[in-house]
């Protein structure tokens, strides 16, 4: 707490004393910076490594900040970035048990320092998007995904038409800044939240046929 203080009393009293004496958006930066490194400690698996960004991070931050969009080449440099490290299927296969994906949906637990290390993490798909349409609870901040392989076309999940979409949608879950550079869906394979097997799951679930999401 006393070191909590120490950061936070300057920008107390630079606003008390006015504007004139606001520290400068850098200062502030860094004042944040420091509050955050005193805030936070390594507990569990929870590290404080996480208050790490990634250029992807800092960029769109800065221009979320500025009001503005990123600029074009760099959003460009940064899908290309995010695109090449995009990990494939090692066994060629993209789909698994959409049953066993529904699960994942549904779950938002993982990653926190009251989890098990190596614990299988939820992906709490539902918190941002429509899936199924037995699902009544769930988020709309991303577009809903109910007969997302239905409404593609995808009848057959292995047949060669359907690679393109099969292999965006994978690419999409595993890490979306390859195709949006500041796009906010949590990059679940790249940042180690849900592993190959379970990514595999969750495009059952949007692309089998036989999967609710697709009746």
């Amino acid at each position: 707490m006393k070191k909590q203080i120490k950061y936070i009393a300057p920008i107390l009293v630079a606003l008390l004393a006015g504007c004139a004496m606001v520290p400068s958006g850098p200062e502030l930066d860094k004042l944040a910076a420091d509050i955050a490194k005193t805030s936070f400690r390594d507990q569990g698996q929870a590290k404080v490594d996480r208050l790490q960004q990634d250029d992807a991070n800092r960029e769109c931050a800065a221009a979320n900040v500025a009001g503005k969009p990123i600029d074009e080449k760099l959003a460009k440099a940064i899908e290309e970035s995010n695109l090449k490290a995009i990990k494939w299927p090692s066994d060629g296969k993209f789909l698994g048990d959409w049953k066993e994906g529904e699960k994942i949906a549904q779950s938002g637990r993982g990653m926190t320092w009251t989890d098990k290390e190596g614990s299988a993490n939820g992906g709490n798909c539902y918190n941002c998007h429509q899936i199924s349409k037995q699902e009544i609870s769930f988020g709309t901040l991303g577009p809903s995904l109910y007969n997302y392989g239905k409404m593609r076309g995808v009848a057959n999940p292995e047949a060669p038409e359907a690679k393109a979409i099969v292999e965006y949608t994978w690419g999409k879950i595993w890490n979306a800044r390859a195709y949006n550079a500041c796009s906010q869906m949590p990059r679940a394979g790249h940042k180690g939240i849900l592993n190959e097997q379970q990514v595999k799951h969750i495009m059952a679930l949007l692309l089998d046929p036989k999967s609710p999401v697709n009746q």
